[in-house]
């Protein structure tokens, strides 16, 4: 790997995007069975922003390298590694630690990118496309159709889900700022802004009947809504609690709120069901059917995206040693796709 330095951004503790440090060092080896990956892209995803702030319901203790997911070449293989995959593009879904020049993985962790994607295309859509198809399909199992309810539609997460429910054949509502409408439109989406009242009551005009599915990552009050606009028969997927962001006090105590409140309404006996969506809970079928479900999931993502029903959305690409601005730029708001770290 000639003479390349490690650069990690390091979140030392709870503080503003400009605390964030840059930590040099030299580049890892890759132990038997892992392999190291050249990073070409990472990005910024709503997890960080809540890192930043103690607010993860189960992140690391500080100081700690942040980062959900990366995409990458494989630099170097382990004992036991198959060394075909040199050279090879890969995307990985990591929690903590893609903040990084150079990241260590296991090699069964590594899914491979196809031709014909960039990094920064294939970075927006790893945890965002994972999270969205397994929603879409594997909780709810939307059919062809039926009509749903997404939440922050030109979000990272809601634009690739309103995506692939079009490409399903599901009419979708979907709540977002005034801006974002003409967009989602073109995407066939029926807007709602969820700025202008009552949310609900407008949802209900278009969906009289209810909606088959809403998924839902504000939290607080509006899994409450959310529930209550329902048809029978109808899944509510709730993931996340965005509402709680900037609140103090425990991280655990919104996502524990959501979870007992799901908990309650699968109870009761009207056919309609709650799930809270936690990406990393397939982890308890065993790592390796974890793993072979992640990635069959992000393979259709990825083919959605070169068949062209998904559209990679690169807000920006700005160089891993300016992750404060990213992240800064994240957190407005005022950006819909995902903002790319390109070390």
């Amino acid at each position: 790997m000639g003479d390349e330095r490690l650069l990690q951004v390091v979140l030392p503790g709870v503080v503003a995007p400009e605390g964030l440090e840059l930590r040099y060092g030299a580049v890892p080896e890759a132990e038997r069975g892992r392999i190291v990956i050249g990073v070409e892209a990472t990005g910024v995803s709503f997890a960080e922003q809540q890192m930043r702030r103690g607010r993860y319901y189960d992140q690391p203790p500080f100081p700690f390298v942040p980062g959900y997911d990366l995409v990458g070449r494989v630099l170097a293989t382990g004992e036991g590694v198959d060394p075909g995959l040199l050279g090879q593009r890969v995307a990985a879904l990591v929690k903590v630690g893609g903040w990084a020049s150079h990241v260590v993985v296991d090699a069964a962790d590594a899914v491979p990118v196809p031709d014909g994607l960039t990094p920064a295309e294939a970075e927006t859509v790893v945890v965002n496309g994972i999270t969205a198809w397994q929603m879409l399909h594997r909780r709810a199992r939307v059919r062809a159709g039926q009509t749903v309810l997404v939440h922050g539609a030109s979000g990272g997460v809601g634009s690739v889900l309103v995506q692939l429910a079009g490409a399903a054949g599901v009419r979708v509502i979907g709540t977002a700022s005034a801006r974002h409408h003409e967009a989602l439109r073109g995407l066939g989406v029926e807007p709602v802004d969820y700025r202008a009242g009552d949310v609900a009551a407008r949802v209900r005009e278009l969906a009289p009947g209810g909606v088959d599915a809403v998924f839902d990552h504000v939290g607080g009050r509006s899994v409450i809504d959310s529930w209550s606009l329902l048809a029978p028969g109808g899944t509510l997927i709730a993931y996340g609690s965005a509402s709680t962001r900037d609140d103090s006090g425990s991280k655990q105590w919104p996502v524990l709120k959501i979870l007992a409140r799901t908990w309650l309404w699968n109870t009761l006996p009207n056919g309609r069901r709650a799930h809270f969506y936690n990406i990393w809970a397939g982890r308890g079928l065993g790592k390796d059917r974890f793993r072979a479900r992640l990635r069959t999931d992000l393979g259709e993502v990825f083919g959605a995206v070169r068949r062209g029903e998904v559209t990679a959305r690169v807000a920006a690409e700005l160089p891993l040693a300016r992750a404060a601005e990213a992240l800064r730029l994240a957190e407005s708001g005022t950006v819909g796709g995902k903002i790319v770290l390109t070390p």
